[in-house]
């Protein structure tokens, strides 16, 4: 008889915890960041296409560099390049603090602020280039391969529990303490993550810097995603399915107009998905799924659709607060199946450029799905634009169960 899998196998490993703490307080302090940037933007403008912007103020640069960024990953000392990125997004937030300040207020008008802030968060979509794929790729340096299931479902379940504390907890602070002081209390969170992360050893380069041709070592990395069918499957699935189905950057809108509950619904509003996926990876740390995981993967994108119709017909604080939870249930569980699917496929020697494309179909999907509902939302309306959204997710899933068997047949 088999042994049951330890569900705190990756955890015993003690580089591993550093990595996870200092990851959780460094995107705990990203959310509450981006929590109150989407609330400060529809303050100062009234507008939701202005909050679709800061979406498409970060993506730009991110997506522009990431494949780029890869190949830095490859050739660079992981440990160096991540407290770096670290650093600069600790000076990025010092500047927001400068902007929330009275000196800015009496020399801008709303507008000119605005600018300003989408200026920083331009340049944290260059920082994130590089910071993202770093910590992914991390995982397999630090974690032995047995256990990289495992390891993959406590690092998603680190970063949605950090995503959770950092929504909610955002929320309320901007209406507690204000802006200021809650962009200072996420300067204190990113020095804590750095204090962690410091104490991770020096990671080895997959590549000898100048060895191989950027372009040539970028196509490589390309070429890997697009001949594996379950890596290039499940990214594009996830790809489109957030990009049509980005409803959360429109919940300030719905907060404040719709559902009348203010920054404190908002910050719950903000964190339900979240705490959703963080339910359910718990879930999965305890019982991984073993079966089935492509078909498993598409059912549950499907479901987030629905999910998001749901919310955006809504008029119930109690029910919008449920789709997004349900919602965020069933993203934990294709996210868990994604990132091990990603693990496990890739070599080591590309692990950050395919890590780089990752995160081109995966994380920047948000950002761009931000821009697209705000520009759906301007186009048709708030609530249009949702339905919109989650019917069109509804279409891509349809699309790829018929068009991709190979993901909806994969197994691990």
């Amino acid at each position: 008889m088999a042994n049951k899998p330890n569900p705190f196998a990756a955890v015993k490993v003690v580089e591993y915890r550093n990595l996870l703490i200092g990851r959780f307080a460094f995107i705990m302090g990203l959310r509450m960041m981006a929590t109150l940037i989407g609330w400060w933007i529809y303050l100062l403008t009234n507008d939701p296409f202005a909050i679709g912007l800061v979406g498409l103020s970060e993506v730009v640069p991110a997506l522009s560099l990431a494949l780029y960024a890869g190949h830095i990953i490859d050739q660079s000392e992981k440990r160096k390049l991540l407290l770096k990125g670290v650093v600069l997004y600790f000076l990025a937030v010092i500047a927001l603090i400068f902007i929330s300040g009275s000196f800015m207020a009496h020399h801008l008008n709303h507008h000119g602020i605005a600018a300003c802030i989408y200026f920083v968060i331009f340049c944290t979509g260059i920082f994130r280039a590089f910071t993202g794929p770093v910590f992914s790729a991390l995982i397999a340096y630090i974690v032995p391969r047995n256990d990289l299931q495992n390891a993959t479902t406590w690092s998603q379940g680190t970063w949605l529990s950090a995503s959770v504390s950092g929504h909610a907890t955002g929320g309320f602070l901007i209406a507690l303490a204000g802006i200021t002081h809650t962009l200072i209390i996420v300067s204190f969170l990113i020095i804590i993550s750095f204090f962690f992360l410091v104490r991770l050893k020096p990671k080895p380069t997959s590549i000898i810097k100048g060895s191989v041709r950027t372009w040539e070592s970028v196509k490589e990395g390309l070429r890997f995603v697009y001949k594996t069918k379950e890596l290039l499957g499940s990214f594009s699935l996830d790809l489109f399915a957030v990009l049509f189905g980005g409803a959360v950057a429109l919940i300030p809108i719905y907060a404040r107009d719709i559902l009348k509950v203010g920054s404190e619904g908002f910050g719950i509003l903000n964190g339900a998905s979240d705490m959703g996926s963080i339910l359910i990876v718990i879930l999965l740390t305890v019982f991984p799924a073993k079966k089935k995981q492509g078909k498993k993967l598409i059912l549950a994108v499907g479901g987030f659709g629905i999910c998001i119709i749901i919310f955006g017909i809504s008029k119930l604080f109690l029910l919008s607060f449920g789709a997004l939870m349900v919602s965020g249930m069933l993203d934990g569980i294709s996210v868990v199946i994604r990132g091990t699917i990603t693990q496990l496929k890739t070599p080591d020697h590309i692990r950050g450029r395919v890590m780089s494309v990752n995160s081109m179909f995966v994380n920047s999907s948000n950002e761009l799905g931000q821009f697209e509902s705000g520009v759906t939302a301007k186009l048709m309306g708030t609530i249009p634009s949702v339905i919109f959204g989650g019917s069109m997710t509804l279409f891509v899933v349809i699309f790829t169960w018929f068009k991709s068997p190979t993901l909806r047949k994969m197994e691990y």
